[in-house]
């Protein structure tokens, strides 16, 4: 009996001394939060606030929302034939993007370029593609091409190389090797290997990642009008210029929408292809 009671009272005091973190995890955990919240701080010091604006803005927000109410339908049918010209931007640029992707994939793959050399161009690429904004891409093409959608299509296509090919070369690098060695074992060529060992392994994932950059590229199609490289976003900025605040809900309503068709497009797709 008595030594039932000491266990009971040993674990008792286990109990009460675990914690979770040590005092020195503790310390280390409450100077990482200060040392954020000092960084916090110093950036909202650094930058130019005014603070009256951003206290008014419930006011100004409201005040806005009051003047796109009820909308204008009256340039409903311009705003849906340049909202189809949207849908159309995204995927074109999307079928080159994937297109142009999947060399660009090949050279990323560690398991699959011919050397480092090959390996750091194709991931250069991939970076330099990502790193840039689409808005930015589009700037450079609309002084290029001039404004119109081959801006917005070389644009979106540009961003979009990068992100299909790291995903798809990540999918490469995490193939089943056996496939690829019993083909090299018969003495297949290399284009037999790719097309019988490797693209049945990634085709789940390209499919996957095709669908899934032209739903982004939908949403990123409605804005490249604000820079002149075509779509919705001209009659958006038209009306934003003019202060056709209802003509600007209007446009906002159909891209709220064509952002939800387009969910369920994609959603769709996944279940047929997938």
């Amino acid at each position: 009996m008595t030594g039932a009671k000491d266990h009971h009272e040993r674990s008792s005091t286990l109990a009460e001394d675990w914690t979770r973190f040590t005092p020195q995890q503790r310390l280390a955990r409450y100077l990482g939060l200060l040392a954020a919240a000092l960084a916090i701080g110093w950036s909202i010091t650094s930058i130019d606030v005014i603070w009256a604006w951003v206290w008014d803005a419930p006011q100004q927000m409201g005040d806005l929302l009051g003047r796109m109410v009820p909308p204008d339908p009256t340039n409903l049918a311009t705003i849906l034939k340049v909202l189809w010209e949207t849908v159309n931007i995204a995927t074109i640029a999307t079928a080159f993007a994937v297109l142009v992707s999947l060399p660009v994939a090949y050279l990323a793959a560690q398991n699959t370029t011919p050397n480092r050399v090959t390996l750091w161009i194709g991931r250069f690429i991939l970076v330099s593609s990502r790193s840039i904004n689409t808005i930015i891409w589009a700037l450079l093409f609309v002084a290029i091409f001039g404004p119109g959608i081959v801006a917005g299509i070389v644009a979106i296509m540009l961003r979009s190389i990068g992100f299909v090919g790291k995903l798809l070369g990540e999918a490469i690098e995490e193939i089943d090797r056996r496939p690829v060695e019993a083909l090299e074992a018969t003495g297949a060529s290399r284009m037999k290997v790719i097309a019988y060992a490797i693209v049945p392994q990634v085709m789940p994932t390209f499919w996957a990642v095709a669908i899934l950059r032209w739903d982004i590229n939908l949403r990123e199609s409605t804005v490249l009008g604000l820079v002149g490289a075509g779509g919705i976003g001209i009659i958006l900025q038209g009306a934003i210029d003019t202060f056709n605040w209802p003509e600007a809900a209007m446009v906002l309503l159909c891209i709220l929408g064509l952002v939800v068709l387009g969910e369920i497009v994609a959603a769709w797709l996944r279940k047929r292809i997938l």
